[in-house]
Order: structure tokens, then C-alpha cells, then sequence
């Protein structure tokens, strides 16, 4: 086991908690649950080459103005509408073959395209969300530096991205055999995954039916914003733990989103699986 002093497991709930020289060196996995990062699993998964994110709808726009056109398509959302011009919004399930395959998509949201923007200093970024959980959790098993860190919504905590925290926590220590040093929001995170699925997991049932999941990011901040725009059916797609096997990785430097090499789109739906 690594020595305690050399291994970190840092959450922070907001951007705002932490700048961009604290992620420096280390692993960072972006989590925008509802729905930045569960779309970029999904576009990637349908096809798309790559997912660029920007700052601003203007960022996007000039950066579509100097591609080659039928090249790309504009997705994203602001209050969680699909912008105007924009070819999607922001629901996973726009995402397809059809629409992305072998495409580039210029990406703009609220909170997770910003969130990704205070990245630039890690050495390697991850885009995570409960579809690919497990295949995360594989990905930092060994890193000795990882921040996860939550897009919230508009500047505040929002909780389906503090549950899948909570989640890769108390998964990483069952399963990394490194004694990480916790702050004080990642042990806050594990105890509201754990308290809130308490009866479930102790009948072994993780990782639970998304049903039972999307039940309690409906209560969540982001999920009563998408509940109230007529989005709730995006929650439970969110919810499909484990639906993937991919990691979508950005570039720190170019924060052009990518599948890794050895990963492909339409990777095969996990069944019956036990988590990590």
C-alpha cells in the first residue's frame, strides 16, 4: 500500500472551491451528472470524434465559423434550453449515430464546459458520470493525485454530482489498495452515498437499478431545474450505472475530448454487474 502522505482523494462540490495550481500534477475527474458529462459519454459513445468544449456561446460560434462545415455539430445549453442556432441541446439521448457519428461537437454549457475550463494545470482529466462509474474507477486506480471535481449548478452544490463522488470514493478505497488522504468534502461525499443508499447496499445491491437512483437526483438541485423545463426524463438516463465502459480524456492543454486509444464509441452495456 502507498504511504498516506503521498496519496490525495480530494472532492470539491463547486469550481469555485479550488484553483487551477491546487489541480496541478494531478488526476482530475470532471462530474456535471445532470448533464455536461453524461452527454460527452454518450456523444463519444455514438461516434462522435471528439467533443470541444467552450467557455461562452460566442467561443463556440467563432470555433464552428473556422471549421469546415458538415465537419461538426453546436450542442449545449444555457438555463438548460438548447440555444438558438445550436444544431442540440444538452439531453443525452440527442447524442446518436445518426446525428454525431464522425463528427466533431462544439459543446457549451452552464456549469460543466466551465468547470472543465479550471482543469488546465492537471496532468490528466477524466469526464465522469454513474454510466461509466465503474470504468472510471478503473482508470484512477493507482494514481496517487486525484480531484474530483463538481460542476454544481449555477455556483451552487447540487447533489447528484456530490452522490457520484461519494460513490468513486468509498469505491476507490475498497478497491485501490492506497491509503488516500480524504478531505473534509470527500468524507462528506462517501457519507451521503452511503446514508442514502444504506438499505440497498447492505443487501449487496450495488450497483442499484437506476429507478431507485434517479429517485434521488430528481431531489437534487440540477434535478428539480430539469424537472421544471420538462427535462426529467433525461434523469433517468443518467442514472444507468455502469451503461458504458469508455472514459472520455481531456487534453488539458487543447481541452479537446477524446476516447483514449483502445476505447471505442458503442461500447457493449454492462449486465448484472457489481460495481467495483
Amino acid at each position: 500500500m502507498k504511504h498516506l502522505m503521498d496519496c490525495r482523494l480530494n472532492v470539491y462540490a463547486i469550481p469555485g472551491e479550488v484553483s487551477p495550481d491546487e489541480l496541478a500534477g494531478g488526476t482530475v475527474v470532471v462530474i456535471d451528472v445532470l448533464r455536461a458529462s453524461t452527454t460527452i459519454i454518450h456523444a463519444l459513445e455514438a461516434g462522435a470524434i471528439e467533443v470541444v468544449p467552450c467557455l461562452e456561446v460566442a467561443d463556440a460560434q467563432a470555433l464552428a465559423a473556422d471549421t469546415p462545415h458538415g465537419q461538426y455539430v453546436m450542442g449545449g445549453e444555457r438555463g438548460g434550453l438548447p440555444i438558438p442556432g445550436f444544431d442540440l441541446g444538452n439531453s443525452p439521448g440527442e447524442y446518436t449515430p445518426a446525428s454525431v457519428g464522425g463528427k466533431t461537437v462544439i459543446f457549451t454549457t452552464t456549469n460543466g464546459t466551465r468547470a472543465m475550463m479550471t482543469c488546465r494545470e492537471a496532468a490528466r482529466v477524466l469526464i465522469g458520470a454513474f454510466v461509466n462509474a465503474t470504468a472510471v474507477v478503473q482508470r484512477l486506480t493507482g494514481q496517487p493525485q486525484v480531484y474530483l471535481l463538481c460542476a454544481g449548478s449555477g455556483g451552487e452544490v447540487t447533489r447528484d454530482d456530490v452522490l457520484f463522488a461519494g460513490l468513486l470514493v468509498k469505491w476507490l478505497q475498497h478497491r485501490a489498495g492506497i491509503g488516500y488522504q480524504l478531505n473534509a468534502q470527500a468524507l462528506v461525499a462517501r457519507e451521503n452515498w452511503v446514508s442514502t443508499f444504506a438499505v440497498p447496499l447492505a443487501v449487496g445491491a450495488e450497483p442499484m437499478g437506476p429507478a431507485l437512483l434517479a429517485a434521488e437526483l430528481r431531489k437534487s438541485l440540477a434535478g428539480k431545474k430539469l424537472a421544471a423545463i420538462g427535462m426529467g426524463d433525461d434523469i433517468l438516463t443518467a442514472a444507468q450505472i455502469d451503461r458504458f465502459h469508455s472514459v472520455p480524456e481531456m487534453d488539458p492543454k487543447t481541452l479537446h475530448i477524446r476516447l483514449s486509444s483502445g476505447q471505442g464509441g458503442n461500447s457493449p452495456r454492462r449486465h448484472g454487474g457489481h460495481g467495483v
